[in-house]
């Protein structure tokens, strides 16, 4: 079973936040975009994991760069050591289970 030393997570409203938070998280601190979950009604979480510190700096870096934009950060979260069993929820959300896999693609 995969483990995280840390993960970390935003959620705001829309696509466009969404990107803007995901790529100043990424430049931010050495983390790994995990996935996403598309809520509903326009509200999108995104997930990061890397270690603690690198979490920490990923969602304040995130959540500033939504706010820049005039947009509301809804909730964000960071946490350190997370439970083994919170990989059956994360895993659900990893990129390569939400993206199509194209004809001849490598799996």
């Amino acid at each position: 079973m995969k483990t995280y030393e840390a993960i970390g997570a935003i959620e705001t409203f829309g696509l466009v936040f969404v990107l803007e938070a995901c790529d100043a998280m990424c430049k931010a601190a050495n983390v790994e975009l995990v996935g996403y979950e598309n809520v509903a009604s326009g509200y999108i979480s995104v997930i990061v994991q890397g270690d603690v510190a690198a979490c920490q700096s990923a969602v304040e870096a995130g959540i500033s760069a939504v706010e820049k934009l005039g947009a509301k950060v809804y909730s964000s979260v960071v946490i350190a050591s997370p439970h083994g069993d919170l990989n059956k929820m994360i895993d659900r959300y990893q990129l390569s289970n939400l993206l199509p896999v194209e004809e001849g693609d490598a799996v």
